[in-house]
């Protein structure tokens, strides 16, 4: 059940970050033909899982490394919050006129814009490297093939954006407290609460990013 948990979060950070990179591939490949435009989609999908598992692994093991972890949960905390404050950048690209023109431009885009992605995965599958291949594998093709999709629900339902921000405080929250060094050191400054930092990390995450997205809205 822990997995299959995991598994469910893995899926819903994949679907509220990848937003952007639907997009990019659905432009990547508009300008072919009905049939190479499947080629050029099977082929950036295969490129891009490839290349989000090397990217997955090296987070992991880097993650491992001491206050790395902990650097990395406060900007996935970041990622998270700009998320909410619709404050991302946006990556533009032509449309490609030739099959591994798509191809190039859809790994292109994935790897421009897969930090949160592979941030996010590293630290909620905690090293468990089958359960980031399973991820990944289910998650891009949902990407590739479902972008129109993706880029409806993310507008229809907002839930989601929220729900997916909420995850990804709680795993910036868990990061902090799985690092070697900054897990001892929150122990030790906030014995009574330490434990509660994923909790109050979503709680602000989501707060602030509301606030945020608020203030934009108004000026």
């Amino acid at each position: 059940m822990e997995s299959i948990w995991l598994l469910m979060q893995i899926l819903m950070i994949n679907l509220v970050l990848s937003g952007d990179n639907a997009v990019v591939i659905a432009l990547a490949s508009k300008n072919l033909p009905p049939k190479q435009r499947k080629q050029a989609v099977w082929w950036g999908a295969l490129g891009a899982v490839v290349l989000r598992c090397i990217l997955t692994f090296a987070a992991v093991l880097l993650l491992k490394i001491p206050y790395v972890q902990a650097a990395g949960g406060i900007l996935l905390f970041w990622i998270a919050f700009k998320l909410l404050a619709d404050d991302k950048d946006d990556v533009r690209m032509g449309e490609s006129a030739s099959i591994w023109k798509a191809v190039r431009s859809i790994l292109a885009a994935d790897f421009i814009m897969s930090l949160d992605n592979v941030l996010a995965l590293a630290g909620v599958a905690n090293g468990d490297l089958a359960l980031i291949v399973i991820g990944i594998a289910i998650s891009i093709p949902i990407v590739v093939f479902g972008s129109n999709l993706i880029v409806g629900l993310l507008h229809r339902y907002p839930l989601l954006v929220y729900l997916g921000a909420g995850i990804l405080g709680y795993t910036a929250g868990e990061m902090l407290l799985q690092d070697s060094r900054m897990g001892i050191l929150l122990s030790s400054i906030l014995p009574e609460i330490h434990r509660f930092v994923p909790a109050l990390l979503t709680v602000l995450v989501i707060a602030a990013g509301s606030f945020k997205k608020v203030s934009l809205s108004r000026t």
